[in-house]
């Protein structure tokens, strides 16, 4: 009997894991790549140079469908998991920041209205967030509290039927430019509480003693904006609450939302690095012949191929897994911790096939590293995700 002979494995896709993927998710993955090749990729190292968030994408992304992709109704497409996560990936091909502006607006700010909202807040907020034309941040982590938020000190005071806030987050993606903010507070005590419960309030951008104030200086994420929202007796009334969060079990969750997209994202900075030390291996002539051609070389190259792909069949898995209605949290970080660590170290070994050149904005790779040291520590640090898996593994919490 015949069998069919094998295709030669590509370099791009060794283990032919595109051949997993559905018509419909191939499209989303093939479409948004065209989309980054086209509207981002000649003028990313631009931005990045210049720290300035392109505001000029906005309508565009929306017109693909992109913000809340994943979510059911309200203008959104209600997507796949696998699909989101594709799309994930094929934004942060090009850098972290498109990425993370699409994954803060539809995973953090638009799912916390859409999981933990009223019908009146859904209708009032989601469809515009889906086509742009309201653009949201999510406020829970304070100067002084990142891994424990707990321990937040922004507070929301009774007074009369409305809610008064005062306090300040820190390092909220988006926080400049946002029409609304999703701010996490906590309540005052009641029924003999010592503290009350931590609650999600959507505050307006134009509410007075409302405030947003860049954080600048970056050399990482640059291409984002990234700010302090600042809350001076911000004056709220009842329907400003989302009525369905009480406590960190909210928050978390849409944490855990936005970290999925993560999982997919890193692995596509590192794709794109991987693929330009490929290139430029085979290119760069050392001692009369191609720098490719030499086995320390070809060692580094293969060792990234083998994280990339084994990540992109973890985060496949994933997705599935979430599709399926399976995923938990703790798989969650599980994918954060191994890819993102991975997406780093491949991002380093190619800056170093590179050499000089690998420090350059003419190239992607150190661009990339430093974001990627961004995305190592936010939505969970590493350290705190291995804790996660360590309780999961012990049951036993190790946090404290």
């Amino acid at each position: 009997m015949k069998t069919a002979r094998a295709a030669k494995p590509s370099p791009h896709d060794f283990l032919d894991i595109g051949s997993l993927l559905s018509d419909d998710e191939r499209l989303v993955r093939d479409t948004v790549r065209a989309f980054v090749a086209e509207q981002v990729q000649p003028n990313i190292a631009t931005w990045f140079d210049e720290g300035r968030f392109p505001r000029e994408l906005i309508p565009k992304i929306a017109q693909l469908g992109l913000f809340g992709m994943h979510l059911e109704g309200y203008g959104c497409a209600g997507a796949s998991a696998v699909a989101y996560g594709l799309a994930c990936m094929e934004l942060e091909a090009a850098d972290s920041g498109v990425r993370s502006f699409i994954s803060v607006q539809g995973s953090l700010a638009m799912y916390a209205i859409y999981a933990f909202g009223s019908e009146e807040q859904k209708q009032a907020w989601l469809p515009k967030m889906a086509r742009g034309e309201a653009i949201g941040c999510f406020g829970l982590t304070e100067w002084d509290f990142g891994s424990d938020p707990a321990g937040m000190r922004t507070m929301a005071r009774r007074s009369g039927g409305d809610y008064v806030l005062s306090g300040s987050k820190a390092w909220i993606t988006n926080g400049g430019i946002a029409d609304l903010a999703i701010v996490w507070a906590r309540t005052d005590a009641e029924n003999g509480q010592r503290s009350g419960a931590i609650r999600g309030f959507i505050v307006p951008k134009d509410t007075r003693g409302f405030r947003t104030q860049n954080i600048e200086r970056k050399i990482s994420l640059r291409a984002s904006v990234t700010s302090e929202l600042i809350l001076e007796d911000v004056r709220l009334p009842q329907d400003a609450v989302l009525p369905n969060a009480s406590g960190l079990k909210g928050p978390l969750s849409c944490l855990s939302e936005a970290r999925y997209g993560i999982v997919w994202g890193a692995l596509g900075a590192a794709r794109t690095c991987y693929e330009t030390a490929l290139e430029y291996a085979k290119t760069r002539i050392q001692f009369e012949k191609p720098i490719g051609s030499f086995q320390l070389t070809q060692e580094k190259l293969v060792n990234m191929l083998l994280e990339l792909q084994k990540g992109q069949l973890v985060a496949l898995h994933l997705g599935r897994m979430k599709d399926g209605g399976t995923l938990r949290a703790e798989h969650v970080s599980f994918g954060k911790l191994n890819n993102v660590r991975e997406a780093l170290k491949i991002c380093r070994e190619a800056r170093t096939i590179l050499g000089a050149s690998g420090i350059t904005l003419e190239y992607p790779i150190i661009r990339h590293m430093n974001n990627l040291e961004s995305v190592l520590t936010y939505e969970g640090t590493s350290e705190i995700h291995t804790l996660i898996l360590g309780e999961a593994l012990t049951g036993i919490a190790a946090y404290k």
